[in-house]
Protein backbone atom coordinates (compact mmCIF):
# COMPACT_ATOMS: atom_id res chain seq x y z
CA UNK A 1 0.00 0.00 0.00
CA UNK A 2 1.40 3.40 -0.53
CA UNK A 3 -0.33 6.56 0.11
CA UNK A 4 -0.09 8.98 -2.81
CA UNK A 5 -1.84 11.83 -4.01
CA UNK A 6 -3.79 12.68 -7.11
CA UNK A 7 -6.23 15.25 -8.80
CA UNK A 8 -5.20 17.72 -5.97
CA UNK A 9 -4.61 15.20 -3.19
CA UNK A 10 -8.27 13.71 -3.40
CA UNK A 11 -6.50 10.33 -3.35
CA UNK A 12 -4.73 9.16 -0.45
CA UNK A 13 -4.26 4.98 -0.24
CA UNK A 14 -3.41 3.94 -3.60
CA UNK A 15 -2.46 -0.38 -3.89
CA UNK A 16 -2.78 -3.26 -6.11
CA UNK A 17 -6.67 -3.05 -6.81
CA UNK A 18 -8.01 -5.25 -9.17
CA UNK A 19 -11.42 -4.64 -11.33
CA UNK A 20 -13.47 -7.55 -12.17
CA UNK A 21 -16.10 -7.19 -14.70
CA UNK A 22 -18.95 -9.56 -14.83
CA UNK A 23 -22.38 -9.25 -16.70
CA UNK A 24 -25.25 -8.51 -13.49
CA UNK A 25 -28.06 -10.49 -13.49
CA UNK A 26 -30.90 -8.26 -14.27
CA UNK A 27 -34.45 -8.92 -12.43
CA UNK A 28 -37.33 -10.13 -13.90
CA UNK A 29 -39.78 -8.53 -12.38
CA UNK A 30 -41.93 -11.45 -10.71
CA UNK A 31 -42.93 -11.05 -7.16
CA UNK A 32 -44.40 -13.34 -4.76
CA UNK A 33 -46.99 -12.60 -1.79
CA UNK A 34 -46.17 -12.17 1.47
CA UNK A 35 -49.28 -11.94 4.62
CA UNK A 36 -49.19 -9.59 7.18
CA UNK A 37 -48.85 -11.03 10.38
CA UNK A 38 -48.25 -9.78 14.01
CA UNK A 39 -44.08 -10.51 14.97
CA UNK A 40 -43.60 -11.18 18.50
CA UNK A 41 -41.63 -8.71 20.87
CA UNK A 42 -38.84 -10.77 21.65
CA UNK A 43 -37.52 -8.09 24.54
CA UNK A 44 -37.20 -4.68 25.18
CA UNK A 45 -34.05 -2.13 26.63
CA UNK A 46 -33.02 1.36 27.12
CA UNK A 47 -30.43 0.49 24.12
CA UNK A 48 -30.57 -1.40 21.24
CA UNK A 49 -27.16 -2.29 19.61
CA UNK A 50 -27.73 -3.81 15.65
CA UNK A 51 -24.41 -5.00 15.08
CA UNK A 52 -21.44 -6.31 16.91
CA UNK A 53 -18.65 -5.20 15.52
CA UNK A 54 -15.75 -2.71 16.85
CA UNK A 55 -18.26 0.25 16.96
CA UNK A 56 -21.04 -1.98 18.11
CA UNK A 57 -19.29 -3.56 20.76
CA UNK A 58 -18.01 -0.13 22.19
CA UNK A 59 -21.22 1.30 21.51
CA UNK A 60 -22.97 -1.86 24.38
CA UNK A 61 -20.25 -1.52 26.77
CA UNK A 62 -20.41 2.43 26.90
CA UNK A 63 -23.85 2.35 27.22
CA UNK A 64 -24.20 -0.07 29.38
CA UNK A 65 -21.50 1.00 31.45
CA UNK A 66 -24.14 4.46 31.58
CA UNK A 67 -26.37 2.51 33.23
CA UNK A 68 -28.66 1.69 30.51
CA UNK A 69 -30.37 -1.75 30.11
CA UNK A 70 -28.51 -2.69 26.68
CA UNK A 71 -29.44 -5.60 24.21
CA UNK A 72 -26.65 -6.49 21.83
CA UNK A 73 -27.67 -8.01 18.51
CA UNK A 74 -25.15 -10.06 16.56
CA UNK A 75 -25.86 -12.32 13.49
CA UNK A 76 -22.34 -14.28 13.68
CA UNK A 77 -21.40 -16.23 17.29
CA UNK A 78 -18.62 -13.88 18.24
CA UNK A 79 -18.13 -9.78 18.76
CA UNK A 80 -15.46 -7.72 17.32
CA UNK A 81 -16.81 -7.87 13.50
CA UNK A 82 -13.46 -7.13 10.97
CA UNK A 83 -11.24 -6.71 13.92
CA UNK A 84 -11.93 -10.61 14.46
CA UNK A 85 -14.18 -12.35 12.06
CA UNK A 86 -13.10 -10.43 9.20
CA UNK A 87 -9.29 -10.90 10.19
CA UNK A 88 -8.46 -7.24 10.06
CA UNK A 89 -5.88 -8.07 12.99
CA UNK A 90 -3.53 -5.33 12.00
CA UNK A 91 -4.88 -2.06 14.16
CA UNK A 92 -4.17 0.82 12.31
CA UNK A 93 -2.81 4.05 13.91
CA UNK A 94 -4.16 4.98 17.03
CA UNK A 95 -1.31 7.69 18.11
CA UNK A 96 -0.95 10.80 15.92
CA UNK A 97 2.28 11.57 14.29
CA UNK A 98 3.90 12.97 17.38
CA UNK A 99 3.75 9.76 19.23
CA UNK A 100 0.69 10.64 21.32
CA UNK A 101 -1.83 8.28 22.13
CA UNK A 102 -5.61 9.67 20.95
CA UNK A 103 -7.66 7.16 20.15
CA UNK A 104 -7.92 5.98 23.35
CA UNK A 105 -11.07 5.40 26.16
CA UNK A 106 -12.77 1.69 25.28
CA UNK A 107 -10.00 0.75 22.25
CA UNK A 108 -7.48 1.42 25.17
CA UNK A 109 -9.23 -0.44 27.25
CA UNK A 110 -9.76 -3.30 25.25
CA UNK A 111 -6.43 -3.74 23.75
CA UNK A 112 -4.65 -3.39 27.20
CA UNK A 113 -6.37 -6.69 28.43
CA UNK A 114 -4.80 -8.50 25.43
CA UNK A 115 -1.93 -10.75 26.65
CA UNK A 116 1.55 -10.18 25.54
CA UNK A 117 1.27 -13.44 23.33
CA UNK A 118 -2.03 -12.18 21.95
CA UNK A 119 -0.79 -8.64 20.45
CA UNK A 120 2.49 -7.36 18.48
CA UNK A 121 3.44 -3.88 17.82
CA UNK A 122 6.26 -0.92 19.18
CA UNK A 123 6.79 -0.50 22.41
CA UNK A 124 5.26 2.89 23.78
CA UNK A 125 9.01 4.66 23.92
CA UNK A 126 8.79 4.87 20.50
CA UNK A 127 5.77 6.09 19.30
CA UNK A 128 6.84 8.85 17.63
CA UNK A 129 10.19 7.85 17.02
CA UNK A 130 11.68 8.92 13.39
CA UNK A 131 14.83 7.33 13.45
CA UNK A 132 15.59 5.73 10.26
CA UNK A 133 16.35 1.89 11.58
CA UNK A 134 13.36 2.07 13.62
CA UNK A 135 11.16 3.61 11.43
CA UNK A 136 12.60 1.32 8.52
CA UNK A 137 11.79 -2.07 10.72
CA UNK A 138 8.55 -1.05 11.86
CA UNK A 139 7.63 -0.24 8.46
CA UNK A 140 7.76 -3.89 7.13
CA UNK A 141 5.81 -4.93 10.10
CA UNK A 142 2.44 -2.12 9.51
CA UNK A 143 3.28 -0.03 12.32
CA UNK A 144 5.45 2.84 10.52
CA UNK A 145 4.49 5.08 8.10
CA UNK A 146 6.02 8.52 6.26
CA UNK A 147 8.80 7.18 8.35
CA UNK A 148 7.47 7.90 11.82
CA UNK A 149 6.32 5.16 14.13
CA UNK A 150 2.75 4.92 14.93
CA UNK A 151 1.01 2.30 18.02
CA UNK A 152 -0.45 0.11 15.02
CA UNK A 153 -0.46 -3.14 17.14
CA UNK A 154 -1.24 -6.32 15.10
CA UNK A 155 -3.57 -8.84 17.33
CA UNK A 156 -4.72 -12.52 17.70
CA UNK A 157 -8.31 -12.44 16.69
CA UNK A 158 -9.27 -15.12 19.30
CA UNK A 159 -8.21 -13.31 22.24
CA UNK A 160 -10.16 -9.98 20.68
CA UNK A 161 -13.18 -12.04 20.84
CA UNK A 162 -12.73 -13.01 23.59
CA UNK A 163 -11.81 -9.75 25.67
CA UNK A 164 -14.42 -7.99 23.53
CA UNK A 165 -17.21 -10.11 24.53
CA UNK A 166 -15.85 -10.01 28.40
CA UNK A 167 -16.25 -6.79 28.21
CA UNK A 168 -19.43 -6.59 27.35
CA UNK A 169 -20.97 -9.28 30.12
CA UNK A 170 -19.08 -7.53 32.60
CA UNK A 171 -20.67 -4.85 31.50
CA UNK A 172 -23.79 -6.02 31.52
CA UNK A 173 -24.93 -6.18 28.43
CA UNK A 174 -27.86 -8.66 27.20
CA UNK A 175 -25.76 -10.44 24.27
CA UNK A 176 -27.93 -11.94 21.64
CA UNK A 177 -26.11 -14.10 18.85
CA UNK A 178 -27.26 -15.46 15.33
CA UNK A 179 -30.21 -12.87 15.28
CA UNK A 180 -29.78 -11.02 11.92
CA UNK A 181 -31.77 -7.05 12.10
CA UNK A 182 -34.09 -7.18 9.38
CA UNK A 183 -35.67 -4.05 9.47
CA UNK A 184 -36.54 -0.91 11.51
CA UNK A 185 -39.50 -0.56 13.64
CA UNK A 186 -40.67 2.81 12.06
CA UNK A 187 -42.95 5.08 14.05
CA UNK A 188 -43.34 8.54 11.74
CA UNK A 189 -39.65 9.60 11.52
CA UNK A 190 -38.99 7.84 14.63
CA UNK A 191 -36.88 4.83 15.68
CA UNK A 192 -38.16 2.12 18.04
CA UNK A 193 -36.36 -0.73 17.61
CA UNK A 194 -35.78 -3.38 15.11
CA UNK A 195 -37.36 -6.42 14.27
CA UNK A 196 -34.57 -9.59 13.23
CA UNK A 197 -34.72 -12.76 11.45
CA UNK A 198 -33.61 -15.62 13.56
CA UNK A 199 -34.21 -19.74 14.19
CA UNK A 200 -37.65 -18.86 15.34
CA UNK A 201 -38.32 -16.50 12.65
CA UNK A 202 -38.91 -13.27 13.00
CA UNK A 203 -39.02 -10.89 16.01
CA UNK A 204 -38.97 -7.55 17.33
CA UNK A 205 -37.06 -5.64 19.81
CA UNK A 206 -38.70 -2.56 21.14
CA UNK A 207 -35.85 0.34 22.23
CA UNK A 208 -35.97 3.84 23.67
CA UNK A 209 -32.68 4.35 21.55
CA UNK A 210 -31.59 2.39 18.47
CA UNK A 211 -27.95 1.92 17.67
CA UNK A 212 -27.29 0.86 13.62
CA UNK A 213 -23.74 -0.92 14.03
CA UNK A 214 -24.17 -3.04 11.09
CA UNK A 215 -21.44 -1.00 8.91
CA UNK A 216 -23.67 -0.79 6.08
CA UNK A 217 -26.04 1.70 7.37
CA UNK A 218 -28.90 -1.06 7.08
CA UNK A 219 -31.41 0.23 9.50
CA UNK A 220 -30.98 3.83 8.40
CA UNK A 221 -31.29 3.13 4.77
CA UNK A 222 -34.25 0.78 5.32
CA UNK A 223 -35.84 3.84 7.79
CA UNK A 224 -35.75 6.48 5.33
CA UNK A 225 -32.46 8.33 5.96
CA UNK A 226 -30.84 10.02 3.40
CA UNK A 227 -27.64 9.04 2.50
CA UNK A 228 -24.10 8.37 -0.16
CA UNK A 229 -22.67 5.49 -1.73
CA UNK A 230 -20.24 7.42 -3.75
CA UNK A 231 -16.65 5.89 -3.92
CA UNK A 232 -13.62 6.73 -5.70
CA UNK A 233 -12.51 2.95 -6.65
CA UNK A 234 -8.82 3.69 -7.00
CA UNK A 235 -8.94 4.23 -3.45
CA UNK A 236 -8.56 0.81 -1.19
CA UNK A 237 -11.87 2.00 0.78
CA UNK A 238 -13.58 1.53 -1.94
CA UNK A 239 -13.03 -2.54 -2.35
CA UNK A 240 -13.64 -5.86 -1.06
CA UNK A 241 -12.31 -9.35 -0.53
CA UNK A 242 -12.20 -12.17 2.46
CA UNK A 243 -8.90 -12.08 4.24
CA UNK A 244 -7.03 -15.40 5.08
CA UNK A 245 -3.90 -16.09 7.14
CA UNK A 246 -1.51 -19.00 6.56
CA UNK A 247 0.60 -20.06 9.12
CA UNK A 248 3.87 -22.58 9.69
CA UNK A 249 5.55 -20.01 7.82
CA UNK A 250 8.71 -18.18 8.77
CA UNK A 251 8.10 -14.34 8.30
CA UNK A 252 11.06 -13.51 9.86
CA UNK A 253 12.87 -15.28 6.93
CA UNK A 254 10.00 -13.37 4.64
CA UNK A 255 10.50 -10.20 5.72
CA UNK A 256 14.45 -10.69 4.98
CA UNK A 257 14.13 -11.24 1.39
CA UNK A 258 11.71 -8.18 0.97
CA UNK A 259 13.82 -6.14 2.40
CA UNK A 260 17.42 -6.86 1.55
CA UNK A 261 16.71 -7.96 -1.67
CA UNK A 262 14.36 -5.86 -3.43
CA UNK A 263 14.76 -6.37 -6.82
CA UNK A 264 14.44 -10.44 -6.52
CA UNK A 265 10.99 -9.29 -4.58
CA UNK A 266 9.95 -7.19 -7.28
CA UNK A 267 10.94 -10.33 -9.66
CA UNK A 268 8.49 -12.24 -7.34
CA UNK A 269 5.88 -10.18 -7.26
CA UNK A 270 5.65 -9.67 -11.02
CA UNK A 271 5.94 -13.46 -11.50
CA UNK A 272 2.86 -13.80 -9.30
CA UNK A 273 0.56 -11.59 -10.44
CA UNK A 274 1.50 -13.37 -13.87
CA UNK A 275 1.36 -17.00 -12.61
CA UNK A 276 -2.13 -15.77 -10.34
CA UNK A 277 -3.83 -12.88 -11.56
CA UNK A 278 -4.49 -11.14 -8.62
CA UNK A 279 -1.94 -11.17 -6.34
CA UNK A 280 -0.90 -9.71 -3.16
CA UNK A 281 1.60 -9.76 -0.33
CA UNK A 282 1.32 -10.98 3.29
CA UNK A 283 1.77 -8.31 6.23
CA UNK A 284 2.89 -9.51 9.34
CA UNK A 285 0.57 -10.99 12.49
CA UNK A 286 0.95 -11.36 16.14
CA UNK A 287 3.24 -14.68 15.72
CA UNK A 288 6.00 -14.91 13.78
CA UNK A 289 4.82 -18.15 12.08
CA UNK A 290 1.47 -16.81 11.04
CA UNK A 291 0.96 -14.43 7.85
CA UNK A 292 -2.13 -12.48 7.42
CA UNK A 293 -3.13 -11.91 3.78
CA UNK A 294 -5.35 -8.33 3.49
CA UNK A 295 -5.48 -8.64 -0.55
CA UNK A 296 -6.03 -9.07 -3.25
CA UNK A 297 -8.48 -5.84 -3.20
CA UNK A 298 -11.31 -6.36 -5.44
CA UNK A 299 -13.29 -3.25 -7.16
CA UNK A 300 -16.61 -3.17 -9.16
CA UNK A 301 -18.53 -5.20 -6.38
CA UNK A 302 -21.15 -3.72 -4.41
CA UNK A 303 -21.09 -4.95 -0.41
CA UNK A 304 -25.11 -3.80 -0.99
CA UNK A 305 -25.74 -6.37 -3.80
CA UNK A 306 -26.16 -10.34 -2.91
CA UNK A 307 -24.94 -11.86 -5.81
CA UNK A 308 -21.49 -9.31 -5.82
CA UNK A 309 -20.99 -10.51 -2.05
CA UNK A 310 -21.06 -14.26 -3.53
CA UNK A 311 -18.49 -14.02 -6.52
CA UNK A 312 -16.29 -12.16 -4.05
CA UNK A 313 -16.38 -14.69 -1.75
CA UNK A 314 -15.74 -17.21 -4.45
CA UNK A 315 -12.99 -15.28 -6.29
CA UNK A 316 -11.60 -14.57 -2.82
CA UNK A 317 -11.12 -18.36 -1.98
CA UNK A 318 -10.03 -19.52 -5.00
CA UNK A 319 -7.07 -17.03 -4.52
CA UNK A 320 -6.47 -18.19 -0.94
CA UNK A 321 -5.25 -21.17 -2.54
CA UNK A 322 -3.42 -20.22 -5.57
CA UNK A 323 -1.25 -17.94 -3.14
CA UNK A 324 -0.44 -20.71 -1.06
CA UNK A 325 0.31 -23.11 -4.04
CA UNK A 326 2.72 -20.29 -5.62
CA UNK A 327 4.25 -19.05 -1.97
CA UNK A 328 5.50 -22.14 -1.23
CA UNK A 329 7.56 -22.67 -4.63
CA UNK A 330 8.64 -19.50 -4.51
CA UNK A 331 8.74 -17.27 -1.08
CA UNK A 332 11.62 -18.00 1.23
CA UNK A 333 9.63 -18.71 4.58
CA UNK A 334 6.83 -20.10 3.04
CA UNK A 335 8.06 -23.88 1.67
CA UNK A 336 6.02 -25.52 4.70
CA UNK A 337 2.88 -23.13 4.90
CA UNK A 338 -0.56 -24.22 5.54
CA UNK A 339 -3.95 -23.23 4.89
CA UNK A 340 -4.85 -21.73 8.95
CA UNK A 341 -8.16 -19.76 8.53
CA UNK A 342 -10.28 -18.04 5.70
CA UNK A 343 -12.36 -15.04 7.49
CA UNK A 344 -15.55 -16.24 8.43
CA UNK A 345 -16.51 -12.55 7.32
CA UNK A 346 -16.17 -10.88 4.47
CA UNK A 347 -13.73 -7.87 4.16
CA UNK A 348 -16.16 -5.04 3.31
CA UNK A 349 -14.79 -1.25 3.27
CA UNK A 350 -17.61 0.59 2.13
CA UNK A 351 -21.31 0.36 1.45
CA UNK A 352 -23.48 3.82 2.66
CA UNK A 353 -22.16 6.63 4.48
CA UNK A 354 -24.83 8.75 6.11
CA UNK A 355 -25.99 12.38 5.65
CA UNK A 356 -25.80 13.85 9.18
CA UNK A 357 -26.12 16.42 11.37
CA UNK A 358 -22.63 16.88 10.87
CA UNK A 359 -19.76 15.40 8.76
CA UNK A 360 -15.87 14.59 8.81
CA UNK A 361 -14.79 16.33 5.76
CA UNK A 362 -11.76 17.20 4.06
CA UNK A 363 -11.59 20.86 5.74
CA UNK A 364 -11.50 19.32 9.33
CA UNK A 365 -7.76 18.52 8.84
CA UNK A 366 -6.58 21.80 9.75
CA UNK A 367 -6.73 20.97 13.07
CA UNK A 368 -9.88 22.86 13.75
CA UNK A 369 -12.11 21.52 17.01
CA UNK A 370 -15.44 20.66 16.48
CA UNK A 371 -18.25 22.59 18.43
CA UNK A 372 -19.40 19.09 19.40
CA UNK A 373 -16.35 16.70 19.51
CA UNK A 374 -16.76 13.19 20.57
CA UNK A 375 -12.72 12.09 20.19
CA UNK A 376 -9.72 13.00 17.94
CA UNK A 377 -8.40 10.74 15.02
CA UNK A 378 -4.85 10.88 14.00
CA UNK A 379 -5.04 12.40 10.06
CA UNK A 380 -3.57 10.90 7.12
CA UNK A 381 -0.61 12.12 7.04
CA UNK A 382 2.43 14.21 9.19
CA UNK A 383 1.40 17.41 6.95
CA UNK A 384 -2.48 17.39 8.19
CA UNK A 385 -3.39 17.83 11.88
CA UNK A 386 -5.23 15.77 14.06
CA UNK A 387 -9.13 15.42 13.13
CA UNK A 388 -11.94 16.42 15.78
CA UNK A 389 -14.77 14.04 14.70
CA UNK A 390 -17.68 16.01 15.45
CA UNK A 391 -21.22 14.09 17.42
CA UNK A 392 -23.28 15.35 14.45
CA UNK A 393 -21.59 12.57 12.29
CA UNK A 394 -22.97 10.24 13.76
CA UNK A 395 -26.53 11.49 13.84
CA UNK A 396 -29.68 11.28 11.21
CA UNK A 397 -30.21 14.13 9.67
CA UNK A 398 -34.14 13.22 9.35
CA UNK A 399 -34.52 10.34 11.36
CA UNK A 400 -35.10 10.07 15.26
CA UNK A 401 -34.36 7.97 18.14
CA UNK A 402 -31.36 6.25 16.06
CA UNK A 403 -27.52 6.49 15.85
CA UNK A 404 -25.11 5.83 13.25
CA UNK A 405 -21.33 5.30 14.51
CA UNK A 406 -18.77 2.98 12.46
CA UNK A 407 -17.78 2.77 8.65
CA UNK A 408 -21.37 3.73 7.67
CA UNK A 409 -20.75 7.77 9.30
CA UNK A 410 -20.96 10.76 7.76
CA UNK A 411 -17.98 11.83 6.15
CA UNK A 412 -16.82 12.67 2.35
CA UNK A 413 -15.25 10.14 0.55
CA UNK A 414 -11.59 11.06 1.14
CA UNK A 415 -12.06 11.28 5.03
CA UNK A 416 -13.64 7.57 4.66
CA UNK A 417 -10.52 6.44 3.93
CA UNK A 418 -9.80 6.59 7.92
CA UNK A 419 -12.71 7.08 9.22
CA UNK A 420 -13.69 3.39 8.32
CA UNK A 421 -10.80 1.82 10.17
CA UNK A 422 -10.92 -0.31 13.36
CA UNK A 423 -10.10 2.53 16.19
CA UNK A 424 -11.88 5.02 14.99
CA UNK A 425 -15.08 2.77 14.63
CA UNK A 426 -13.94 1.80 18.71
CA UNK A 427 -13.97 6.00 18.42
CA UNK A 428 -17.78 6.59 17.36
CA UNK A 429 -19.49 3.27 19.00
CA UNK A 430 -17.84 4.79 22.21
CA UNK A 431 -19.84 7.75 22.04
CA UNK A 432 -22.60 6.48 20.28
CA UNK A 433 -23.20 3.93 23.66
CA UNK A 434 -22.81 7.26 26.04
CA UNK A 435 -24.94 9.30 24.01
CA UNK A 436 -27.71 6.64 23.34
CA UNK A 437 -27.47 5.74 27.37
CA UNK A 438 -28.53 10.02 28.23
CA UNK A 439 -30.86 10.45 25.63
CA UNK A 440 -33.02 6.76 26.74
CA UNK A 441 -32.43 7.81 30.58
CA UNK A 442 -33.67 11.37 29.55
CA UNK A 443 -36.43 10.77 27.31
CA UNK A 444 -35.14 12.88 24.83
CA UNK A 445 -34.18 12.78 21.33
CA UNK A 446 -30.06 11.73 20.28
CA UNK A 447 -29.97 15.26 18.32
CA UNK A 448 -30.53 16.61 22.06
CA UNK A 449 -27.85 15.40 23.94
CA UNK A 450 -26.15 18.04 25.87
CA UNK A 451 -22.77 18.14 24.85
CA UNK A 452 -20.91 18.92 27.80
CA UNK A 453 -22.54 16.05 29.51
CA UNK A 454 -21.97 13.37 27.05
CA UNK A 455 -18.18 14.76 26.86
CA UNK A 456 -17.96 14.41 30.43
CA UNK A 457 -19.29 11.03 30.44
CA UNK A 458 -16.45 10.13 27.56
CA UNK A 459 -13.59 11.45 29.47
CA UNK A 460 -15.03 9.77 32.49
CA UNK A 461 -14.70 6.23 30.74
CA UNK A 462 -11.22 7.40 29.57
CA UNK A 463 -11.67 9.15 25.60
CA UNK A 464 -9.14 11.91 24.79
CA UNK A 465 -10.65 15.15 24.15
CA UNK A 466 -9.47 18.30 22.83
CA UNK A 467 -10.59 21.24 24.85
CA UNK A 468 -13.42 23.37 23.44
CA UNK A 469 -12.46 26.70 23.31
CA UNK A 470 -14.46 29.18 25.56
CA UNK A 471 -15.63 31.10 22.55
CA UNK A 472 -17.06 28.14 21.12
CA UNK A 473 -18.84 26.30 23.74
CA UNK A 474 -22.32 29.08 23.41
CA UNK A 475 -22.77 27.35 19.93
CA UNK A 476 -25.67 24.72 18.51
CA UNK A 477 -23.73 21.44 19.03
CA UNK A 478 -25.52 19.61 16.35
Amino acid sequence: MSDGQSEGGRLFFTSDIYRAERKKREEDGRTVPEAARDIPVHTSCDVLVVGGGPAGTAAAVAAARRGADVVLLERYNHLGGLSTGGLVIWIDRMTDWDGKHVIRGFADELLSRLKPDSIAGPSRDVWGSRDEECASYWALRTAAYHGIVTYSPTIDPEWLKAESLAMARESGVRIMFHGLGASPIVEGTTIRGCIFESKQGRRAILAGVTIDATGDGDLYAMAGATYSTEVDERDIHGSMNTPWLFGDVDMEAFLRFRSETPDQFASFMARGRESVGFFDKPSVSWRRDVAVFMGPRLAGYSPLDIDDLTEVELKSRDLMVAHLNFYRKHAPGFEAATLMLSAPQIGVRHGRRLDGLGKVTRDLWDGRIANDEIGVSPSLSPKFANVSIPYGCIVPRNLEGLLAPGRHLSCDATSHSFMREIPQCWLTGHAAGAAAAIAADRGIDVAKVPIDELRACLAEQGAHLNEIPARQMSREAV
